[in-house]
């Protein structure tokens, strides 16, 4: 599946989630549910490549220079966008009305639930 796709797949588990909101909230939530889906789809794919070429490589500035290990910039953009994502999920949180169900869903989408 492309991630195009994926990300609408993500976008419409957390609009099912949402759809008994009030008018007022739903449309501060529409902006939120579009970036946390956008994001979990990206570090998906980012723990995939980390997973495969790990957090670190060899890197040299020059041929004269001995290589060295440093941090691979994939692992830098993984954990920028994991604390922006996990600052996006608490939002949302906040914005579920009172009710279990809601909530309940909404921590079985985090945590990776069904798919």
């Amino acid at each position: 599946m492309d991630k195009a796709a994926r990300i609408r797949k993500e976008e419409n588990k957390l609009k099912k989630i949402f759809k008994n909101l009030d008018e007022n909230k739903k449309q501060s939530v529409e902006g939120l549910i579009k970036r946390a889906a956008f994001m979990r789809v990206s570090l998906e794919d980012f723990e995939e490549d980390l997973d495969c070429n790990g957090f670190v490589e060899k890197f040299a500035q020059s041929d004269k220079q001995e290589p060295y290990e440093r941090k691979r910039p994939v692992a830098d953009l993984y954990n920028t966008m994991n604390t922006s994502y996990q600052k996006i999920v608490k939002q949302l949180t906040d914005l579920l009305p009172e009710g279990k169900e809601e909530a309940d869903e909404l921590l079985e989408f985090v945590g990776g639930g069904k798919r």
